[in-house]
């Protein structure tokens, strides 16, 4: 008996290992330093999740003035011209140009020592497109950004 229920024990274990491995992945945590970097160059999220957050920490000490960081998503080809738009929107848009159709998901711009977190459709990515992730602060962009890999 005591066998028995060791054995299925572990098909339990084993099969709730696979299910929680199976689940998608419906969220993007970003953190954001004083040195304009994120800790990651990658992220993968699923497209059959209903809804994807992001989630962006700063976890440096300067103020938003002086080492804003926001993360926008945008397919990689439409990046250039979304961060010239959020040039022109500048600071008081939070360096997003609203209303652009490119900009698939956007955090407000924080500094350090502060969270922010964003929320999409899922729907909105489709799975072997090319998508980026950047902070579209004027000169950031160019060293802060991340591939955004979308699966099913």
């Amino acid at each position: 008996m005591k066998h028995a229920s060791r054995t299925l024990l572990g098909l339990a274990l084993l099969c709730a290992a696979a299910i929680a491995q199976a689940a998608p992945n419906c969220t993007i945590k970003l953190d954001a330093n004083d040195q304009m970097q994120f800790d990651k160059n990658t992220a993968t999220v699923s497209a059959a999740c209903p809804t994807i957050t992001v989630q962006l920490t700063h976890t440096g000490k300067l103020p938003v003035a002086v080492m804003g960081h926001n993360v926008v998503i945008s397919k990689t080809a439409d990046m250039t011209e979304v961060t010239t738009a959020a040039a022109k929107a500048g600071v008081a848009a939070g360096y997003v140009p609203q209303g652009d159709a490119k900009v698939i998901a956007a955090t407000k711009l924080i500094g350090g020592g502060e969270s922010t977190t964003t929320k999409f459709p899922g729907s909105k990515l489709k799975p072997g497109e090319d998508y980026s992730f950047f902070c579209a602060v004027p000169g950031h962009w160019t060293v802060m950004k991340g591939k955004l890999v979308v699966t099913k």
